[in-house]
């Protein structure tokens, strides 16, 4: 090579190094399940914020997500064949909208007043500016993707439930929640990219068995069934608490994030909680970070003192900011 074609392949080099170091980035705050009924609604009753302690960690990022797990109505019939019910009031929702962007509604509890509260719930989030997805008055609607487009990046979320019995499913004509069935999915996430141009995809899943640390084997398949159909990343909860974290195909899998808001749990595990952040391009996740919550006995979250979390070992180590390898 002649030292005029070195130059250029220099200079080419370099152009290519400043448009990966200005490409925009954008930052998505992740938490697990948010229940605002009992003791925490009794909190928001009195005035008080539960997700105070982690507003300045939440106002950091670009949009921020949450897990809603329980329905917010004043109406509805309570489901009798259910041993736990959320029903929280309307008066949460300037709370919940302060701190979050958009909500998941595909989980166990979305159906607990039946098929009029989770109506009068959709339209009482629209009012209040919150965005929602996994859920819907149809049943394209529970399985279209929220669009989220900031900084030239538009990104697709998509919410299911895994939760058994099979309950409370969106039909044609009915309201209800986005359920998964591998194809469906897989075609979820394709139609996003094809079909809404979205260039990242996220599925949100609430799957996996209750107080079990490690991820079932039944997630991981649905995990790489989702990265190989063309999902960016892949955010869980259900559990109550953490699971184990892994990448594949560079792409990380976060099986759990446990509880954000809850009261009525006795166990360090299920008390212990993340915020998961990450740092999104257009070429997917570039780095992710924990930040461990700790619920008292209220079910109000407090970040760990001295620590942000970790990348993969359940929060119980360091700090650290995790590259996506």
């Amino acid at each position: 090579m002649n030292g005029r074609c070195l130059r250029a392949a220099l200079v080419l080099l370099l152009l290519s190094l400043k448009a990966l170091a200005d490409a925009p980035v954008v930052s998505i705050a992740f938490v697990g399940d948010i229940m605002l009924d009992d003791t925490p609604g009794k909190v928001i009753r009195q005035g008080r914020d539960p997700f105070a302690p982690f507003a300045a960690i939440l106002r950091a990022a670009d949009y921020r997500i949450g897990n809603l797990e329980c329905v917010v109505a004043r109406g509805g019939t309570r489901e009798p064949r259910k041993p736990y019910t959320f029903r929280a009031h309307p008066r949460v929702l300037p709370f919940l909208s302060r701190h979050f962007d958009a909500v998941s509604l595909a989980n166990n509890h979305s159906g607990d007043y039946g098929s009029a509260a989770f109506a009068e719930m959709l339209g009482r989030l629209e009012k209040a500016g919150v965005a929602y997805f996994g859920g819907g008055h149809t049943l394209a609607e529970a399985h279209a993707p929220l669009l989220v487009d900031r900084n030239g990046l538009r990104i697709a979320l998509l919410g299911y439930n895994e939760f058994f019995p099979r309950s409370f499913e969106a039909d044609f004509d009915k309201p209800g929640i986005a359920w998964s069935e591998d194809e469906q999915v897989i075609l979820d996430i394709r139609q996003a990219r094809s079909e809404h141009r979205a260039d990242l995809v996220i599925p949100v899943m609430h799957w996996g068995w209750e107080h079990e640390p490690l991820a079932s084997e039944r997630q991981r398949r649905l995990a790489r069934l989702m990265i190989d159909a063309g999902a960016d990343a892949v955010v869980g909860g259900h559990p109550h608490v953490t699971q184990d974290v892994e990448t594949y195909r560079g792409k990380p899998i976060v099986y759990s994030l446990g509880n954000f808001v809850f009261d009525g749990f006795d166990d360090e595990a299920s008390n212990t909680g993340w915020l998961l952040r990450m740092a999104l391009d257009k070429s997917g996740v570039v780095s992710w970070q924990t930040f461990v919550a700790h619920l008292d006995k209220e079910g109000i979250p407090r970040p760990a003192k001295g620590k942000d979390g970790q990348c993969w070992l359940r929060g119980m180590t360091e700090a650290g900011i995790c590259p996506v390898q």
